[in-house]
């Protein structure tokens, strides 16, 4: 995938500036497709060169004019002959997997306690995801459209990070020493 899906989506949804997308971003699509303010910025300027973007300037008062993105249509035949493209599947890169199998070579207090902070990590994005669970989507059996399959999204974010906490626990449970036991 590319930025630009991510923000052609973004911008189906609902139309912004750069600013406004940016923290969008940050508050949604960002937990599965990272970028910086800049990336987004640069991205939208070759959208709009592209034809897949449209711009409205709003003026402001004491403020430099606002930049209002929408999707254009050639945006919209991308996103959806995107949609319609197979996705690979992405193979896990995990650098605290390949640390917990190299365990045995090196100081595996140090492992846990690198365990625990992702499991701290974890956790927290968890209770993110929750809340938001909560107050977006209180009633989820009668979503359709949109807002079910951004509910759907948010699922998922919410079945991973509740088993990265329970593998973090497996892995603490297992590789700390029990009373009585030698060290592993």
């Amino acid at each position: 995938m590319a930025l630009e899906h991510a923000l052609l989506v973004s911008l189906s949804e609902r139309a912004g500036s750069g600013y406004e997308l940016a923290h969008r971003f940050d508050k949604s699509i960002g937990y599965f497709w990272s970028a910086s303010h800049q990336q987004i910025y640069r991205v939208l300027k070759r959208m709009e060169e592209s034809g897949w973007v449209t711009v409205e300037s709003v003026i402001q008062q004491g403020k430099p004019d606002k930049k209002v993105y929408s999707v254009a249509p050639a945006g919209r035949a991308e996103l959806t002959r995107w949609i319609a493209e197979p996705t690979p599947s992405t193979p896990a890169r995990d650098e605290l997997g390949v640390k917990i199998r190299g365990a045995a070579y090196g100081d595996i207090a140090a492992v846990c306690a690198e365990v625990e902070r992702h499991r701290g990590e974890h956790a927290a994005r968890l209770d993110e995801y929750h809340r938001s669970e909560k107050k977006f989507f209180p009633v989820p059996d009668q979503l359709s459209g949109t807002a079910l399959h951004q509910y759907l999204v948010l699922r998922a974010g919410i079945r991973a990070e509740t088993g990265y906490v329970e593998w973090c626990d497996e892995v603490l449970h297992a590789l700390r020493p029990r009373k009585g036991e030698p060290s592993p």
